[in-house]
């Protein structure tokens, strides 16, 4: 028995010094050399706010700005960031509201609609009255949001694997960040895990293979260490509400492109083809061989088809 108590508070020191030794936040200078098109990053304040983004392309360009996905940052658009901007795009891809190295504010809005309106407040700072939406699974729910909620900000709409409905929130791992209590300890040592992360990102790609690198695996790991961005993952889980997309696609207006991966495990193409229906006029185009982020799976196609759509093909 005392071996037992001598184990069990020895785990509980274990956890403890692990709580208290993580990083309040990532530091981008000592990140610097991780992350990719660290040249383009640009900060600037937003209502209080401290957001960092990524810009390329000539500021009279018009406006596209790339938005990513749950638990993620800008480091999703990397192989397509640059190829975008080559074709006479303003590219901004943007670490949105506790994610990357963006802010992680105690009190910060992480919900799809808080998220839209950082990032039109965004927009306004850096002088940009309409833009092209591309936005990525999560990332994706909130471009869709600022399409519905602030219409004449959006030209056109890219919408990839996108989140539409609350059916995430059944996978293990959201069930255990939506956790009370138990979720606010075990959280951070399974979003802190390099080889835990390692294996979730092997499973997002159908081509891992051809895709998935040592670097990637840091880049995305050194954010996720920090304790905001821990509160901010657990924040996000409990405040999704992702069942108005579904909803309300049928309002939504704009020229509207979807993107989708056949074996898409995290999103179906199921719900791709059901937004298609749903929202008038679109279009969807499904990447065979392919997982739920076809920008970094076949970066050149997808860029030929977002400035096709772009410029109005």
């Amino acid at each position: 028995m005392k071996t037992r108590y001598w184990i069990a508070g020895a785990t509980t020191l274990a956890i403890a010094g692990k709580l208290l030794l993580r990083p309040r936040d990532a530091d981008w200078h000592k990140c610097r050399n991780v992350i990719f098109h660290s040249e383009h990053s640009r900060f600037i304040d937003v209502d209080g706010v401290r957001v960092h983004y990524q810009e390329a392309g000539h500021e009279r360009a018009p406006a596209l700005v790339l938005i990513h996905g749950f638990a993620s940052s800008t480091l999703v658009w990397s192989k397509v960031f640059l190829r975008l901007a080559k074709d006479d795009f303003r590219v901004i891809a943007v670490d949105m509201l506790g994610y990357g190295y963006s802010a992680k504010p105690k009190n910060g809005e992480y919900t799809i609609a808080g998220q839209a309106k950082l990032l039109t407040r965004l927009l306004d700072h850096l002088g940009i009255p309409r833009a092209l939406f591309v936005g990525s699974s999560y990332g994706g729910a909130v471009a869709a949001t600022c399409a519905l909620d602030y219409p004449e900000r959006v030209e056109k709409l890219v919408l990839v694997g996108t989140v539409n409905n609350n059916r995430p929130l059944a996978f293990k791992l959201m069930r255990v960040f939506g956790s009370p209590v138990f979720g606010d300890v075990v959280s951070p040592l399974l979003i802190g895990s390099r080889r835990l992360l390692r294996r979730r990102m092997k499973s997002v790609y159908d081509r891992h293979a051809w895709v998935l690198d040592e670097r990637r695996v840091d880049a995305r790991h050194l954010p996720l260490r920090a304790a905001g961005t821990h509160r901010a993952i657990i924040r996000t889980v409990r405040g999704w509400h992702a069942e108005r997309i579904s909803r309300d696609a049928h309002l939504i207006s704009q020229p509207t492109l979807l993107l989708w991966g056949e074996n898409d495990r995290e999103i179906p193409v199921a719900d791709g083809e059901r937004l298609h229906a749903a929202i008038p006029g679109s279009r969807l185009i499904v990447f065979l061989n392919c997982g739920h982020l076809p920008h970094e799976e076949y970066p050149e196609a997808f860029t030929n088809l977002v400035v096709d759509f772009c410029k109005g093909g």
